[in-house]
């Protein structure tokens, strides 16, 4: 087989760390061979070389989103769309319009009843009276909770499980709705799958952290994904990296677990969920709900099931963690650490590197505490930009003093706690431009980060929470992985977080890399996406 040629970029802009001024990068087979001028580049062209005119273009490290759920993100690829609703009658008006055109069970997701003037959910009746009594299906925008058709929870005895409310469904009632309309061939499980895959690589993603857990979907829909993945170069899609959310109680349990899937699993975290969230008040608080008083949520683990899973995972020094949002649901995790500290020692704790997802109440003692374990947090900044602000779902459910205190970014990060960022996919879009533009402008002024910040944390802090064995990983210098995205953009700029100074610049004498202006007409969008040599996606638009 004949070697591709090597190809080299030129006339637009590198983000790397060997060169902020560089315009120009070469790329031999499955590595970066150099970045530089287009005066340097000049002497690079030739016959042995294929040459791509940037035409002002960035070109920049491909992203890593650190929380998806990706056969979940095929199917709501294909399913009725909710999330742009501005009221109950908006949504019963759509789902009767889908029920004229779909056959099956009619499956819908990202509601928001937060956002209406009735501040009211559907009922069974009304599901049913819109559909002509179909099976329905609607997923709410935070996925931990639904509305059912009365068709639906008759067939599946729905009224009967903790967790029923006329057609609203939670805790076990939702589970068993869930489990019953994804109920997949694994010939349709493939397609979700590879479109929620080549979705992502159309947005310049790399790599998705796989939040899989027995709770969600059975084992064989990681295994199925684990067969399609970018890992298999004759696929050009990306790379999966995988954890499997069982709880364990031993050592040996653990051991067994990690040896499943083909032994690929980077650890027993993701939503082993600890609590819910906030939109469904299932979130575990300290406090009750503002607007449900009396309900402080819903504890999904006790502190001996959390103490125990981690206890059997520090002693193999295997990453564990839990999907917590609330901060009681916090105060359980760190109790479970400090028990495995005692039994271990403070250093076997952190040598584990355990991981949390969300961590969206945190107050500054326990991100002191999360120093001391050495844990990681995969934030999503896009709950804050939809939730968050005055008025918003957050503000109604906690009040307007406690929502202002959550998804801390800037505090995490100035204490020394490692943050990647994803998008609960589907829960908030696959747009990692758009978590970026998040932290810059989140509604609580004092958590706001750069995007340089925030653009580490979407792509190299990704890879190393996963525990990616190359550390160059998410970056473009020479010798690295060729693992990039080509972005079209209105602008380039430096930024800053801080309000107090000019936020934008494009003084070259800043010396670093500049990144896209987000607050121009149109976002970023991807022209191409390589990972380790292999294109994954490609515009039109490319020469």
């Amino acid at each position: 087989m004949t070697k591709p040629l090597p190809i080299l970029y030129r006339n637009g802009s590198v983000y790397s760390p060997a060169d902020p001024f560089a315009t120009a990068m070469l790329v031999d087979g499955d590595t970066v061979a150099w970045v530089g001028t287009e005066h340097a580049a000049q002497n690079l062209t030739g016959e042995g070389v294929r040459t791509v005119d940037l035409d002002g273009a960035l070109i920049t490290p491909g992203f890593v989103d650190a929380h998806v759920h990706t056969t979940e993100t095929g199917i709501s690829l294909g399913s009725i769309d909710l999330s742009g609703c501005s009221s109950l009658a908006d949504l019963l008006q759509k789902l009767s319009t889908a029920a004229a055109h779909q056959e099956g069970t009619l499956l819908g997701f990202g509601w928001d009843e937060s956002r209406w003037p009735e501040k009211r959910v559907p009922t069974a009746a009304e599901l049913d009276n819109a559909t002509g009594r179909r099976l329905v299906y609607l997923a709410r925008a935070d996925v931990h909770s639904a509305v059912v058709s009365g068709a639906l929870a008759a067939a599946l005895g729905l009224a009967e499980l903790d967790g029923w409310d006329d057609g609203f469904v939670v805790r076990s009632a939702h589970v068993a709705a869930r489990a019953a309309s994804r109920s997949l061939t694994p010939e349709q499980r493939t397609v979700y799958q590879r479109r929620a895959l080549a979705f992502a690589a159309s947005r310049g993603y790399v790599a998705l952290t796989e939040m899989a857990a027995p709770h969600i979907a059975p084992q064989e829909d990681l295994e199925s994904l684990l067969l399609i993945d970018g890992t298999h170069q004759e696929l050009p899609l990306p790379v999966v990296l995988p954890y499997w959310a069982q709880q364990v109680e031993s050592a040996e349990d653990a051991r067994r677990v990690m040896a499943m899937f083909g032994g690929r699993l980077a650890g027993l975290a993701g939503d082993l969920n600890v609590d819910g969230s906030i939109g469904s008040r299932t979130a575990a608080l300290r406090v009750p709900y503002t607007d449900d008083a009396g309900n402080h949520g819903h504890s999904f683990l006790r502190d001996d099931a959390v103490a125990a899973h981690l206890t059997a995972t520090t002693a193999e020094s295997i990453q564990a963690g839990f999907h917590v949002i609330g901060d009681a649901g916090l105060d359980s995790v760190l109790r479970g650490l400090g028990a495995a500290a005692g039994l271990l020692g403070i250093d076997a704790v952190r040598r584990s590197r355990h991981r949390l997802e969300h961590v969206e109440l945190v107050d500054d003692e326990a991100i002191a505490a999360l120093v001391h374990f050495g844990v990681s947090v995969s934030g999503q900044p896009a709950f804050d930009a939809a939730w968050g602000g005055v008025g918003k779902l957050y503000a109604q459910r906690l009040g307007m003093e406690r929502s202002s205190g959550m998804n801390r970014f800037a505090s995490l990060l100035a204490a020394g706690v490692p943050l990647a960022l994803g998008s609960d996919s589907p829960v908030t879009p696959l747009d990692p431009w758009a978590s970026v533009r998040a932290c810059v402008s989140h509604n609580t002024a004092a958590e706001r980060i750069s995007a340089r910040a925030a653009f580490i944390a979407h792509t190299r802090a990704g890879w190393r929470l996963a525990g990616s064995s190359n550390p160059m990983h998410g970056q473009l210098v020479p010798g690295v992985p060729a693992s990039y995205a080509i972005w079209e953009v209105d602008e380039l700029m430096v930024q800053t977080a801080d309000n107090r100074v000019q936020s934008w610049s494009t003084d070259p004498r800043a010396g670093t890399p500049l990144l896209p202006a987000l607050d121009t007409e149109n976002s970023p969008r991807c022209l191409e996406t390589v990972h380790d040599g292999v294109q994954l996606f490609s515009s039109d638009d490319l020469p």
